[in-house]
């Protein structure tokens, strides 16, 4: 199966690519692209539109809260829900999770 996880190289992304690369096809977007041992790609958020359907979509990236800064609740929402909006219609019952 091919599985697409958001936020790869974060902590629990990372913890689930770890579960999951013995079984499917990995694929990652990420705002970072370092090479991962079992990774066949992972995606910069400009590389969206142009990424293949998948099977499974893990949506795990997110904009943190920021304490030191006066970021506008707008900016968390854009940032946390924009990939699923972005997703094709037909793609979000493929959907397995999402964390923000």
């Amino acid at each position: 199966m091919n599985i697409l996880i958001t936020g790869i190289h974060g902590f629990v992304g990372s913890n689930l690519f770890a579960a999951l690369k013995d079984r499917h096809s990995i694929y990652g977007l990420d705002i970072v692209s370092p090479s991962k041992d079992g990774v066949i790609k992972t995606f910069s958020w400009a590389e969206l539109n142009d990424m293949h359907v998948m099977d499974k979509y893990n949506h795990l990236a997110g904009k943190a809260h920021e304490t030191k800064t006066k970021t506008g609740s707008q900016v968390y929402f854009d940032v946390n829900t924009g990939l699923i909006q972005t997703i094709n219609s037909d793609q979000k019952n493929k959907i397995l999770s999402l964390r923000s």
